[in-house]
């Protein structure tokens, strides 16, 4: 069995531990931006406007980071991108509650925006590494990255909790510079001892190499934008705002514990989801599965995904409102598509991997987070736009036909083998 090279596999911790720190404040910085404006009267739609630009911001980073990355090098991306995070964090404590609505929705927005730009710097660098880092043969590739992910969104489920216990306990200003001053520490540490490992680029590369002549690459970057968009739109601001809607009392004390319940329910959804990612391999028997085989079981997944939040959207319709019984069917049937969505995340996050080259590997995956940002940024302008507008059954209604669509796109995909013949 062939094994890893010992400075590849070093490597290959190191920038797995970086990506869980920033992945720790990301999730902890959107649970607190979602969670104290709400709490100041913001309305669905003005909270999705908070993270509208930073969904933007990712589509224009990745589709750039690529290209600096292969010019400058995948350190130099993922430095930059840590460094971002600390800086974003530090401008948001500035913000000042006297100032109007429209100011602070500005404001935020722009810092958000400068955090998307991190997040995604960090995670394009993050996931091209494993390509050029995994060992060859025996699954090790799917194992990497399925690892690499499933981590990280624990870590960001954790994220979510210490975000909300944060805004409980020493407030917004606190929370944010707490997190900027650990993001620092962990950067410096980053910075001194990173191995070698990684490329440090090549001064020859193209942005226009950025855009893929790959018909996988470019049909598994279109299920991406829908079957992200799918899970946001009722992530963002729906299902946190209606749980709000049923925990709170509106009293201080209601608030707190609102905030401690959506937030650890929140946690565990993602904790549970990148559990089941790290183990997808497993799920799937992938060891021992040709990718051929792979793509016809992502088609598979991706229709039973589609089940559940259709269920869920004839169950609120039926409720007409809050219910106890529909809180319960929303909370088991969202832990059941967690679950499903996970491995449908894997698969593409090991095909991506698998279609393309290691010459371009910054650039295919640079192309592919685009489009995963593509479909955040619909997600998220849905979310509130459909919860404002429809309540629950609009919204999952919405996410529903997002993953049919997401299933149809992956029937396109062709084997290595088909295409070679």
């Amino acid at each position: 069995m062939t094994t890893a090279r010992p400075e590849g596999l070093s490597a290959y911790i190191a920038v797995t531990a970086a990506y869980w720190a920033f992945m720790l404040t990301d999730g902890a910085l959107r649970m607190l931006v979602l969670l104290h404006f709400h709490t100041l009267g913001f309305s669905p739609v003005q909270l999705a406007y908070l993270f509208v630009l930073y969904e933007i911001a990712g589509v224009v980073t990745n589709l750039c980071a690529g290209w600096i990355a292969a010019r400058f090098g995948l350190t130099s991306t993922l430095y930059a991108g840590l460094g971002l995070q600390v800086l974003a964090l530090v401008a948001l404590a500035q913000l000042n509650p006297a100032w109007a609505v429209g100011a602070s929705v500005v404001f935020v927005m722009l810092v958000q925006g400068a955090s998307g730009v991190a997040k995604d710097l960090a995670k394009m660098s993050s996931k091209s590494a494993v390509k050029l880092l995994a060992p060859a043969g025996d699954g090790g590739l799917f194992r990497w990255v399925a690892l690499l992910t499933g981590s990280k969104n624990m870590v960001k489920g954790v994220g979510f909790l210490l975000g909300a216990a944060l805004l409980a306990t020493v407030g917004f200003v606190g929370a944010v510079l707490g997190m900027a001053a650990v993001l620092a520490v962990i950067l410096i540490a980053v910075l001194a001892f990173m191995p070698a490992g990684l490329p440090k680029g090549r001064k020859d590369a193209k942005f226009s190499e950025v855009f893929s002549k790959s018909p996988n690459v470019n049909w598994l970057s279109a299920a991406r934008v829908v079957l992200f968009g799918a899970r946001d739109v009722w992530f963002v601001v729906g299902i946190p705002i209606y749980f709000y809607a049923v925990l709170s009392d509106g009293t201080t004390a209601g608030n707190r514990t609102a905030f401690f319940l959506i937030g650890t329910f929140m946690a565990v959804w993602v904790i549970l989801y990148g559990l089941v990612q790290a183990n997808a391999p497993r799920i799937l028997h992938a060891k021992s599965r040709p990718t051929s085989e792979l793509i016809m079981a992502a088609r598979g997944w991706a229709l039973a995904l589609a089940v559940v939040p259709a269920v869920l959207a004839v169950a609120a319709l039926v409720a007409n409102g809050p219910q106890g019984w529909l809180t319960f069917s929303v909370v088991a049937g969202l832990l059941v598509f967690g679950a499903l969505f996970a491995v449908n995340s894997s698969l593409h996050s090991f095909l991506i991997l698998s279609f393309t080259k290691a010459e371009r590997v910054t650039m295919d995956v640079g192309f592919y987070y685009m489009a995963n940002a593509t479909g955040r940024l619909i997600g998220t302008l849905a979310s509130g736009l459909s919860y404002q507008a429809g309540g629950l059954p609009l919204m999952l209604g919405i996410a529903a036909g997002m993953v049919a669509l997401s299933a149809a796109a992956v029937s396109f995909l062709i084997p290595e083998d088909r295409q070679a013949a």
